[in-house]
């Protein structure tokens, strides 16, 4: 069975960084989709990155872009997201995904994993 861990939220001034880490085990398949969400009291959860394990290709929205960093090491099994420049407007609670979506899927802007294959989550609080 898939588990995923998060780690490594926390609170920060904005323009300061933060790196998270989700922890896999157990997945079944060689290669596939990581990403990370975040979430917002009172707000729809929004897609932040991701990356295919199988060749490294990643994808960013607009608020990532530029800021923010996805990674992943195949030997640890081990999901980053290495966050710049934070700005109060980041403040959420931060959630790893995996599944094994395509390439094409994965970075192409429209992967949606079912919420069963997420983390439990990581608090980001970035003030003023």
């Amino acid at each position: 069975q898939m588990q995923l861990a998060e780690s490594g939220g926390g609170s920060v001034q904005a323009g300061g960084s933060l790196r998270l880490s989700c922890a896999a085990s157990g997945y079944p398949y060689s290669t596939y989709c990581m990403g990370w969400f975040r979430q917002a009291p009172g707000k729809e959860s929004e897609g932040v990155a991701t990356i295919y394990t199988g060749g490294g290709s990643t994808y960013y929205t607009d608020s990532a872009k530029g800021r923010f960093t996805i990674s992943h090491d195949n030997g640890k099994n081990t999901l980053y997201l290495q966050m710049g420049g934070l700005r109060p407007e980041d403040t959420a609670m931060y959630y790893c995904a995996a599944d094994p979506a395509p390439s094409s899927v994965c970075v192409g802007g429209n992967w949606s994993p079912s919420r069963r294959y997420w983390g439990p989550g990581t608090q980001v609080t970035v003030s003023s």
